[in-house]
């Protein structure tokens, strides 16, 4: 009992100290929004105002007070003023609520765009930005008399402000008066010089809570320091702390003995904190629930171990940890800085200690005012990588050399840190960083260059010193806390003129910016041990410079938050971030895009067959990609998901107060498995259930004796082949159960076994996730079940379509929550010549996705900074009633247009300015909200952001609208496979099978060839070649404009080619073929660029599988071996080949998945050559082939080769189809084949027979069954048999009758092969040809074309 009431104690305890905080914080509050506006400057002296320069003494600073008609009306800079601003000092730290500026009186002088700076002290600056997403510019005046007022969205504690004109008048100069509104800001601050602390005694040995709020205030000089520490004997600590300008919370909850290492959490939560800015911090634990909050940002964290209380000993240290029994000694590095408004469970700590309470102990000097460090650090910002310097003058060395001291920091890998001449300019001393790495270079006419190198990384956004001294023939470096590094110079140094720090003066003859200048921050500059005066340089008073902003560090974390999405690991420079999406499943500047499809269904499309597949239901969204089998049928493709309990289970002994319980997990989270079914138009699970004397539902009050739990967790009491809500099995809906009393063939309880087997289909109850069985406790009772695995067909997305008809309404949706990235992709067809697909409204901002002409469409949205369009113009008309793909993306990085296969278009967005895209109106498909420019036509597999609208149900409800479209290409059913198009026609539709590596009406027609000794295809490329050229992301970033507020058509646009995807990937190849040899080794593909990379795939002297890849001509090749064993063995194997990235994903027939990493992800740029089969000197040209490879190459390929795909090439059909073309080069004897028909042979091995074993144990199959079963599958084999030879008899006779001669030409050389024939399209289709194959390969395809297209009628 004592126990309980102190536990009682202690949380009521607890809750008190946390209410107490935030009724002090809402009192605060109110008081603050009550009284907390009133003016500030009337009562200031004229010292208070200070200005970078005055225009006249009739312009002073003072006189710029609101409505005020002083001297002549306000200040005036000077004109000559590179950089104006005008300071205030509210002699005291003041929380300030809003501002209002106006121009000077009776003028033509105001300022139109300000920022504003805010600070303790004039020396130490920091941008004030209204939210994160408004830049850091205000809007000022249009005239001299009007008064702007900006209420602050977050209020500001500081004692200085200072307003930087920006733009103004364009008709006068910079007029300002000012006025600043807010109160009295009160505060207990303590100062922390690095060697002090505060102790905080508890009244009793150890406190135990299980709530604690801690808060406080902080700014600091230094990038680590404790803030906040307490442990106890049994191992509990909480620490706060900075590590690296990183805020760290520490904790750990459990006893150290019993639980080692299990209750251990840690957390880091903001960045360059130690900027001498104040930040706000709150920490609130509710047993293991934590809450860190730094500057408005949170992170939530559980504790992990088995308690869920803290245990102190004795105190809390506050500024650091000392050490019992020896004063001025402590465990960690102290922190040197000010704390204010420290609270822990609502004590103030620094209230006590200021009243000298004995619970408040002090080490060391703590005094309680915050004193800025001396000397103070007054920072230089170096805004350009191009044209930012600082010169200095410097004069005669003489005997004592030269010493260089500076602080600097920055993101960049590159940069000019310092520069001068030596030696009357003979020499030069160059310090820069290189590779992130600082480097130090001593060159000159008459010698050798000399580096020295310090392999420490610097550009991490932190602090780094650097000391550079220069006498007596040696050059010494130091950096941080480094060892020395020194190096010899030859010549004696005897003058020197002027040093430049950061980078070079345009035309300097003795500096050259060795590659670019320096972006980022300097501080205490010191030239021979004498501190540069920074407040000089900026007054022109000492030395010059260039692109440089003083009294403050700009520098940002672009990194925090982190928009690289998917767990994609940022990274930055000074302008930009960047995003590593290695290994994520994603691709795309912020790692949006899933490389995975999002269904079974969209694989079968691809041309796959059945295998393990990745698949991604929700796209973009944030659900990972699941790994499932894709069954592909004939007539349905079958998803396939395995769960862990795959056996059958035999049950006895189980009551239904302790009944058998078995819960299923599957192979992807339930998240996951909800999508999917989701998506899926079927879906199904077959639980096997066999009893003997064993009860379902047979109760006397209707309490069910066994269940399961559905996808959600709920209880569901109906049993397989039955519905829902029932307590029934199938045999009830069937009528053929053993006893028609039941409704169950179990509860009929006989003493023989029954089955009750059936299929759970009732999509919003699956999967089932756990079985619970009640009745088996009785003499011979016994249950034996089989849940088997979940199988899903069908997209239903994929062909959720809608239709526009003249004069009818949009669909309306919720509004697109698209603030950080957007992505769009649909399908349309119309015969209008322009239209609206796609419109969402915000105050200001919009996106519009539309139909501008019959041949382009265009994105255009407005973030605030003005509207951005980008647009694409095919070579051929988009109103001809066939299905087009677009895919509209913008992130913080970019923008993008693709429609159908044309190159992708790109615009770069800018590094500064709004980026947060706020829609507030409905989301209007097919129109917009004036009803201009409606839509006419389908829509279909309309997705944002991963989600896929439901435009069927939508247009149910909406008059004029009607679900689905009309048309022969309009069902889930694919009628062209293997990528083939379906192309509608007036009374019926063909198969255009261009991209596709097959042939026939649909595209269903292997395309194999038989290679003999030194046979080979070689498709060779002209320099560039457009098609397949990938825009290289580094010269993109050079290359590439910015987003500005013009139309796209005055705005360079970088295209690239999507290969086979319609959302591109900037490193990627698709490799896919057939082949059936006995010879090795073997060269199956090699493909080269202009730039010495290589993919070569072959066989090995002892028949395995090798893929070369060399990406990087700097380094060797990298070998990848997915199967050890002979593949040399006469059958056909398939293969496919994935890179996306560094990641390499490779398929063998459908005993073989795996994944590799590959060292670079490099592009394949500027394709050289395509063989297939022997590499010749011609073939393999400058790639650089290894010697293995060669080997290979020497001895080509002996066999067939069948269904050959490299991204949209097609090789084995250009070669039948083209052999005249100067680009392709035939060498040997080929001859068309029909080996790939042996895979159609081959029957496609259902998942669920490897996952849903023991079905005979369950089902009891007699073995006069399957005798009688042999002989009925006898009987089929020898009809299926006779049905085939007639086909196939009939289909030749088809066949020759409706082939033109010519295409029955053979490749081989035995045939002629001069033959010059006229080729003609399908009517209506002589312009849907893709046009860029045409152009870049010059090759003749037309005859592809008119032979892969059979039209149908309907």
């Amino acid at each position: 009992m004592p126990a309980l009431l102190a536990k009682m104690s202690l949380r009521s305890a607890s809750w008190f100290y946390a209410f107490s905080v935030v009724v002090l914080s809402i009192c605060g509050s109110t008081h603050a929004a009550k009284s907390c506006n009133g003016p500030l400057l009337s009562v200031l002296p004229e010292s208070s105002f200070k200005s970078s320069s005055t225009s006249s003494n009739s312009q002073l600073p003072h006189t710029a007070k609101l409505n005020r008609r002083e001297g002549e009306g306000g200040w005036a800079p000077e004109r000559s003023d590179r950089q104006p601003w005008l300071q205030l000092d509210l002699r005291e730290k003041m929380e300030i609520t809003a501002i209002a500026t106006q121009g000077r009186s009776g003028s033509s002088d105001w300022v139109s765009s300000f920022m504003l700076l805010f600070g303790d002290s004039s020396l130490a600056w920091k941008q004030y930005g209204q939210s994160e997403d408004t830049g850091q510019t205000y809007r000022g005046n249009t005239n001299s008399e009007g008064v702007v007022q900006h209420k602050l969205v977050h209020s500001i504690t500081a004692r200085f402000l200072r307003f930087i004109p920006l733009d103004w008048s364009t008709t006068g100069w910079i007029g300002l008066r000012v006025e600043v509104y807010g109160c009295a800001y009160k505060s207990d601050v303590a100062n922390f010089n690095g060697r002090s602390a505060l102790l905080y005694r508890f009244n009793q040995k150890s406190q135990r809570t299980v709530k604690d709020v801690i808060s406080l205030r902080f700014k600091s000089y230094g990038a680590d320091g404790v803030l906040v520490h307490g442990e106890g004997h049994r191992g509990d600590y909480l620490t706060l702390e900075l590590h690296h300008g990183t805020l760290a919370l520490h904790l750990n909850l459990d006893d150290a003995k019993l639980y080692p290492s299990s209750g251990n959490v840690s957390v880091g939560l903001g960045s360059l904190l130690d900027d001498q800015l104040w930040h706000y911090v709150l920490v609130k634990r509710s047993n293991k629930q934590v809450n860190l909050t730094v500057d408005g940002h949170t992170r939530q964290l559980s504790t992990t171990g088995v308690e869920d209380s803290l245990e102190v000993d004795y105190e809390l240290s506050f500024g650091g940890i000392p050490i019992p029994g020896k004063p001025g000694s402590f465990l960690r590095k102290n922190f040197n800085g000010c704390i204010e408004n420290l609270y822990y469970n609502g004590v103030s700590i620094i209230n006590l200690a200021k009243r000298r309470k004995l619970q408040i102990h002090s080490v060391g000097n703590v005094t309680f005012s915050c004193s800025e460090p001396q000397p103070q650090m007054v920072s230089a910002t170096f805004l350009s990588s191009s044209g930012s310097y600082l010169s200095l003058p410097l004069g005669p060395l003489g005997v004592w050399g030269l010493d260089v001291h500076f602080h600097f920091r920055t993101w960049n890998q590159e940069g000019l840190l310092f520069s001068t001449g030596l030696a009357q300019g003979s020499q030069h001393l160059v310090l820069q960083i290189s590779g992130g790495q600082l480097h130090l270079m001593v060159h000159g006419a008459a010698e050798q260059n000399t580096n020295i190198s310090i392999e420490v990384g610097v550009t991490d956004g932190l602090w780094h010193s650097v000391s550079l001294s220069y006498r007596d023939r040696m050059v010494s470096l130091v950096l941080d806390n480094e060892p020395t590094s020194t190096v010899d110079v030859q010549s004696h140094a005897d003058s020197g003129n002027s040093v430049f720090f950061g980078g070079c003066p345009q035309y300097s003859g003795d500096c050259k910016n060795p590659t670019v200048a320096f972006q980022g921050c300097m501080r205490q500059i010191f030239l021979n041990n004498q501190l540069m005066d920074l407040p000089h340089v900026q007054q022109g008073l000492l030395g010059n410079y260039s692109k440089l902003q003083f009294d403050i560090c700009g520098i940002r974390n672009r990194c925090l938050p982190n928009f690289c999405e998917h767990d994609g690991r940022c990274t930055q420079s000074w302008d930009t971030f960047y995003c590593d999406c290695s290994g994520t499943g994603y691709t795309g500047e912020t790692c949006h895009n899933s490389i995975y499809e999002a269904s079974c269904e969209a694989h079968r499309q691809m041309g796959s067959t059945s295998g393990y597949f990745y698949i991604d239901p929700d796209g973009s969204g944030p659900l990972k990609a699941a790994l499932v089998y894709c069954n592909m049928t004939e007539n349905k493709v079958w998803t396939v998901v395995g769960h862990n309990n795959r056996g059958s289970v035999n049950v006895t002994g189980a009551t239904t107060k302790k009944p058998h319980v078995m819960r299923f997990n599957y192979t992807v989270s339930l998240e996951q498995l909800r999508t999917l079914i989701g998506r899926s138009e079927h879906c199904q699970q077959e639980v096997v259930y066999s009893c003997r004397k064993s009860r379902l539902f047979n109760t006397w009050d209707g309490r069910p004796l066994s269940w399961w739990l559905d996808g959600s967790g709920e209880k569901q009491t109906y049993w397989g082949g039955s519905v829902p809500g029932v307590q029934q099995c199938s045999c009830s809906l069937e009528e053929n159960c053993i006893d028609m009393n039941y409704f169950c063939n179990c509860d009929a309880d006989t003493h023989l076994w029954v089955n009750d087997t059936g299929l759970l289909s009732y999509k919003d109850h699956l999967p089932l996730t756990e079985i619970v069985i009640g009745d088996t406790n009785r003499t011979g009772s016994a249950a034996v079940y089989r849940v088997g695995s979940l199988h899903c067909n069908g997209d239903r997305f994929l062909w959720n379509a809608a239709s526009f008809y003249p004069g009818s309404s949009s669909l309306h949706f919720p509004k697109f929550l698209a603030e950080l990235s957007a992505d769009i992709s649909l399908y349309f067809k119309t015969t209008a010549s322009s239209g609206v697909l796609l419109e969402n409204l915000g105050t200001t901002d919009f996106i519009t996705l539309k139909l501008t002409t019959p041949s382009a469409v265009t994105f255009i949205f407005d973030v605030g900074n003005g509207p951005v369009d980008l647009t694409v113009t095919s070579p051929v008309p988009l109103n001809d009633k066939q299905w087009h793909y677009v895919r509209a993306e913008r992130n913080l990085k970019e923008a993008s247009l693709q429609v159908d296969q044309l190159p992708l278009h790109t615009l770069e967005a800018p590094s500064e300015g709004h980026y947060r895209l706020q829609l507030k109106s409905l989301l209007f498909i097919g129109g917009s909200t004036f009803k201009e420019s409606t839509f006419l036509g389908c829509i279909r597999a309309l997705t944002l952001n991963g989600v896929t609208l439901d435009l069927e149900e939508q247009a149910k409800l909406t008059p004029g609208v009607t679900p689905g479209c009309l048309g022969h290409c309009n069902g889930s059913a694919s009628v062209c496979h293997n990528r083939g198009r379906c192309m509608e026609k007036n009374s019926g539709y063909v198969c255009d099978c261009t991209h596709s590596a097959y042939n026939g009406p649909h595209c269903k027609k292997e395309v194999s060839m038989s290679f003999e000794s030194g046979s080979s295809v070689t498709l060779a490329f002209q320099m560039p070649f457009p098609v397949m050229h990938n825009r290289d992301r580094g010269s993109q970033s050079s290359s590439s404009q910015p987003i500005h507020s013009q139309s796209s058509s005055s705005q360079p646009i970088h295209s690239q080619s999507t290969a086979i995807y319609a959302h591109n990937g900037e490193s990627r190849e698709n490799v896919a073929f057939s082949f059936l040899t006995t010879h090795t080794p073997a060269m199956l593909l090699c493909v080269s660029t202009y730039h010495q990379q290589y993919l070569a795939i072959i066989l090995a002297n002892n028949g395995s599988l090798q893929i070369w890849y060399r990406l990087n001509r700097e380094k060797r090749a990298e070998i990848f071996t997915p199967k050890v064993s002979n593949l040399a063995d006469g059958q056909l194997h398939r293969v496919q080949v994935h890179r996306e990235g560094k990641d390499l994903y490779v398929q063998i027939d459908k005993d073989i998945d795996q994944k590799y990493n590959l060292s670079s992800d490099m592009k394949m740029n500027t394709l050289r050559s395509l063989t297939l089969g022997k590499v010749t000197g011609t073939s393999a040209g400058h790639a650089g082939l290894d010697e293995e490879v060669l080997r290979a190459g020497s001895k080509g390929f002996i066999g067939c080769l069948s269904s050959v795909q490299f991204n949209h090439l097609t090789p084995l059909k250009t070669a039948i189809l083209s052999r005249g073309s100067s680009l392709v080069h035939v060498l040997g004897n080929l001859v068309e084949s029909n080996c790939g028909a042996l895979a159609d042979s081959t029957t496609s091995q259902s998942a669920s027979e490897g996952v849903d074993r023991g079905v005979d144990r369950l089902k009891k199959t007699r073995s006069d069954s399957a005798v009688i079963g042999g002989l009925i599958t006898a009987v089929f084999l020898i009809t299926l048999c006779a049905v085939a030879v007639t086909s196939c008899f009939l289909y030749r006779r088809c066949s020759h009758s409706h082939t033109h001669p010519q295409e029955k030409a053979s490749i081989s050389q035995k045939k002629d092969s001069r033959h010059s024939p006229e080729h003609s399209y399908p009517a209506g289709l002589e312009n849907s040809y893709p046009v860029d194959l045409v152009l870049d390969l010059n090759l003749d395809l037309h005859s592809s074309v008119s032979h892969s297209r059979k039209e149908y009628y309907i």
